[in-house]
């Protein structure tokens, strides 16, 4: 495969993870900041079953801090998911390596604390969860398993940007 087709291939996974992270942010993510009545009933049923049947304590009584980051990533990051989803399936467009690497230690920074909550919060005791949330270590290791993948596709993408000799900036020098 070599050098060329591995970069396409990450290439094409990174685009397949924006488009897809387009519609999770718009059908899913936003209902817990966006006015309910914009979403058929079908989407806030699949919503609700998501809640309950992964016991997801942040989407069923969301706090502040995590309507922070849906905030975020509705201001920030939904805009940008386009013009890196046209970039990646596109490949070698080199101009994407600073808008990514803002995105992936964004990305990886507001989803380190949602795991870390998943993994030691405790919930029965937690008065701002209400009790809910996933009691057992499996349920926790399946809700984090939902949240991984967009701690560790950013990760791979912030060492691709950074370490690929593609992507390498190079410093343009006047001659004297």
């Amino acid at each position: 495969m070599g050098a060329p087709g591995a970069r396409r291939g990450l290439e094409w996974l990174l685009g397949l993870y924006f488009l897809l992270h387009i519609s999770i942010t718009l059908l899913m993510d936003l209902q817990v900041v966006l006015p309910r009545e914009l979403y058929p009933v079908e989407l806030r049923r699949l919503f609700k079953w998501y809640t309950k049947e992964f016991k997801d304590p942040l989407i069923q009584d969301p706090p502040a801090w995590f309507k922070s980051f849906l905030f975020c990533e509705f201001v920030f990051q939904l805009p940008f998911f386009p013009i890196a989803t046209y970039a990646f399936f596109k490949g070698g467009c080199k101009w994407i390596r600073t808008p990514a690497i803002v995105y992936s230690v964004h990305a990886m920074t507001t989803v380190i604390p949602i795991l870390f909550t998943f993994l030691f919060e405790d919930f029965s005791k937690a008065s701002g969860f209400k009790g809910q949330g996933p009691q057992t270590f499996q349920e926790r290791i399946t809700l984090v398993s939902v949240y991984a993948p967009f701690l560790l596709i950013p990760l791979l993408l912030l060492l691709f940007m950074l370490r690929s000799p593609y992507y390498k900036y190079e410093e343009k020098r006047k001659k004297k």
